[in-house]
């Protein structure tokens, strides 16, 4: 996790990301779900047994930058979050994570959800 706090603390919002290449397939990943508005992959640095991201189509650098017209691609994500957990066998429950910022742990300036399962959570986390 230390790696991630030193990623999040030298990222900077702005221009492309890996979730852009990745969205035009320029990076390869291994998609569990995509439609018109997102796209839904495993993480490359899993942090439970089931680890994926949830990443919408459109840019959106950061929560806090959300705007309102953003609200239904947001549910939209959330959605998408709870099928992919039920099609990856989650049923006991997981835990959807939204890293805003530096402070926030944020590394990729593209808005995107963890999605983690696969066992016990502790609390509180961070």
């Amino acid at each position: 996790m230390a790696d991630e706090i030193v990623k999040s603390q030298a990222a900077l919002p702005g221009g492309d990301t890996i979730f852009g290449k990745i969205i035009r397939k320029e990076i390869p990943a291994t998609l569990i779900y995509e439609d018109e508005q997102c796209i839904a992959f495993p993480d490359i640095a899993a942090q439970a047994p089931t680890h994926f991201l949830v990443v919408p189509k459109k840019p959106i650098t950061q929560l806090s930058q959300a705007e309102d017209g953003d609200a239904a691609l947001l549910g939209h994500l959330m959605l998408v979050a709870k099928k992919c957990a039920a099609q990856l066998g989650l049923a006991k429950g997981f835990r959807v994570v939204l890293n805003d910022g530096p402070d926030g742990a944020q590394s990729v300036y593209h808005i995107h959800l963890h999605v983690m399962g696969g066992r016990q959570m502790s609390w509180p986390p961070g």
